[in-house]
C-alpha cells in the first residue's frame, strides 16, 4: 500500500513502530492519525508471538490501536534482520518501542546503535518502570501500575476494596506522553539537527495521572483515601439517585453551590454554617449527601438535568457504553468514525480527539493484513528485487 495520508500534518515523518500491546500503539496511533508514514514492524509467522497483540487481528482492540499503519514483517533476532532494520532507520525519523529495557540492547537496536546510522533519529522508549533502576527488567502491566501509583488506593468506596479504573488509563496515559515526547523531540530537531532518546514509563506516567492527588501528598502530606463517587476535596460533587437513575452533579465553588441550593428549592441550605464554605462541605459530606439524595430522589433524571442546566450547575447522566455513543452530542462530534475493513465491512473506531482546523487527522484505513507492505517498504529503502526475494525465501521478512 502506498503512503496512507500524504496531506496530514505529520506527513513528512516516517515512523518505525516496534511497539506491542497497548501503551506503545497508543503513542504511534497519535502520529499515524495525523499522517505520519507509520510502518508497523512485526515478527514473521515463523517467529510469531501472540503476546505482542491484544486480541484477534480483525478484532476491535487491534483495529482501534493500529489503524492508518502499514505492515511489514522482519525477524529482528537474526543478524540479517537487524541489518535490514538499521537500513530502514537511515531514512526514518522516529522509532517507537516498548520492550523491556534490556531487549533492545540484546537485539543491538538501542539508541547508540540507531543514532550511529542516523544521528537525526528520535527513539521513543516506553517501559513499565523506567530504563534503569532496580525494577528496570520487571514487566509492566496496566493494572499492576494502577496499584503501584496510588490510583487503586484512591478508587472505590470507603471501607471497600481498592478498585481499578474501568479502562487501561495508565497504558493510555503513557502512550500519550510518549507521543508528546516524540513531537517535542522532532520540534527541537528543527533547531539542533539532532535526534535524541525519549523515555517514559507506566510508573512515571501513572503517578503523573494522579495529578492533584499526588500533589496533595507531596505538598501537604495528605494521603488520599477512597471516597466512592465523591470528589476528594470539592463537594458536593458526586452521583445522586434520582427517581429513575443516577445523576452526576459537579459543584465547583460557592457560586455554583448557591445555585444548586436554589435549583433544588432549598436556598437556605447554602447558609447553614457547616456548608457555607468549601472545606465545611467536604468535611460534612455524609450529612450533605444525605440531604441531597433525599432531594434528588423526588424527580426524574431528565427533570433534574433541565433544572440544573437552567441554574448553570454541571450535571450529566451516567451512561453505559451504548448510551454514550447514542448521545446527540457524541454523534454531532463524530467521535465514532467509519472505516472500511476488507472482511468486516464498515466498522466504527474512536476518532482522534485532537482537532486541527487545516490539517485534521484522518481515518484512512484499518490495520493492514500482516506483511502487506513488506516488499514495498524494502523497495522504498533501496533493496533490489533479488535482495527482497532472498530475504523472503530465507524467512528474514
Amino acid at each position: 500500500m502506498e503512503r496512507i495520508n500524504d496531506k496530514g500534518a505529520l506527513a513528512r515523518f516516517r515512523v518505525l513502530d516496534l511497539s506491542q500491546v497497548r501503551a506503545g500503539p497508543v503513542c504511534v496511533r497519535q502520529l499515524a492519525d495525523f499522517g505520519a508514514d507509520v510502518i508497523k514492524v512485526e515478527p514473521p509467522d515463523s517467529a510469531d508471538r501472540q503476546e505482542l497483540y491484544v486480541g484477534a487481528r480483525d478484532g476491535p482492540d487491534m483495529q482501534n490501536l493500529h489503524r492508518n499503519k502499514r505492515s511489514m514483517t522482519l525477524d529482528l533476532k537474526s543478524p540479517r534482520g537487524k541489518a535490514v532494520f538499521l537500513r530502514l532507520v537511515e531514512s526514518a525519523d522516529v522509532v517507537v518501542e516498548n520492550f523491556r529495557p534490556d531487549v533492545k540492547e540484546r537485539l543491538g537496536i538501542d539508541y547508540p546503535a540507531l543514532s550511529a546510522v542516523n544521528p537525526r533519529i528520535v527513539l521513543v522508549s516506553m517501559s513499565g518502570f523506567g530504563q534503569d533502576g532496580p525494577y528496570r527488567r520487571r514487566p509492566g502491566f496496566d493494572q499492576i501500575l494502577q496499584g503501584m501509583t496510588g490510583l487503586m488506593s484512591a478508587t472505590g468506596f470507603p471501607g471497600g476494596e481498592p478498585t481499578r479504573a474501568g479502562a487501561a488509563v495508565v497504558d493510555v496515559t503513557t502512550g500519550l506522553f510518549g507521543a508528546l515526547g516524540a513531537l517535542t523531540a522532532l520540534l527541537e530537531r528543527e533547531a539542533s539537527g539532532k535526534g535524541q532518546w525519549v523515555q517514559t514509563s507506566l510508573l512515571h506516567a501513572g503517578i503523573a495521572l494522579m495529578d492533584f492527588q499526588a500533589a496533595r501528598y507531596l505538598v501537604d502530606g495528605e494521603v488520599p483515601v477512597r471516597v466512592g463517587n465523591d470528589h476528594p476535596t470539592s463537594m458536593p460533587t458526586s452521583a445522586y439517585p434520582t427517581s429513575d437513575g443516577y445523576l452526576n452533579v459537579g459543584v465547583g465553588g460557592d457560586k455554583q453551590w448557591r445555585a444548586l441550593c436554589g435549583a433544588i428549592g432549598q436556598p437556605e441550605l447554602a447558609e447553614r454554617p457547616e456548608f457555607v464554605a468549601g472545606k465545611g462541605r467536604s468535611a460534612n459530606r455524609v450529612a450533605l449527601n444525605r440531604i441531597l439524595a433525599e432531594a434528588f430522589a423526588t424527580r426524574t433524571m431528565a427533570e433534574w438535568m433541565a433544572a440544573l442546566d437552567e441554574a448553570d450547575v454541571p450535571c450529566g447522566p451516567i451512561y453505559t457504553m451504548d448510551q454514550a455513543f447514542a448521545d446527540p452530542q457524541v454523534d454531532h462530534e463524530r467521535i465514532a468514525a467509519p472505516v472500511e475493513h476488507p472482511r468486516r465491512g464498515t466498522i466504527r473506531l474512536v476518532d482522534q480527539p485532537v482537532r486541527l482546523q487545516r490539517t485534521p487527522a484522518r481515518m484512512v484505513h484499518p490495520l493492514e493484513d500482516k506483511s502487506a507492505s513488506t516488499k514495498l517498504v524494502l523497495s522504498e529503502a533501496g533493496f533490489g528485487p533479488e535482495e527482497i526475494e532472498a530475504l523472503v525465501r530465507d524467512g528474514v521478512v
